[in-house]
């Protein structure tokens, strides 16, 4: 009965160990959050309620009046901006 509960467990942790990628402004490498779709992680683009997924948050790629500004060069919704750049869990930037 012991083997089943130990398995429970890693698997629990296993997601906590896992680097999510995360965004930065191309101009002054201000972070923007993490690139994942779960909904309660406080720092995920695709948290409604968190400071990067917040589409009222200064900091969110979803507000349109904030850093998800179409007008402005460094957010990911402008056409003919530098957008942000993507990082791995490690801090390295990814390649496009």
């Amino acid at each position: 009965m012991l083997k089943p509960i130990v398995i429970a467990v890693t698997m629990l942790a296993m997601p906590a160990m896992l680097a999510m990628p995360a965004l930065a402004d191309d101009s002054d490498s201000r972070y923007r959050g993490q690139l994942n779709a779960n909904p309660y992680d406080p720092d995920s683009t695709s948290n409604p309620y968190g400071s990067y997924g917040n589409k009222y948050s200064p900091d969110s790629i979803n507000n349109a009046y904030g850093a998800g500004n179409p007008y402005n060069s460094d957010s990911p919704n402008s056409r003919y901006g530098d957008g942000v750049s993507i990082y791995s869990g490690n801090g390295d930037q990814q390649d496009d």
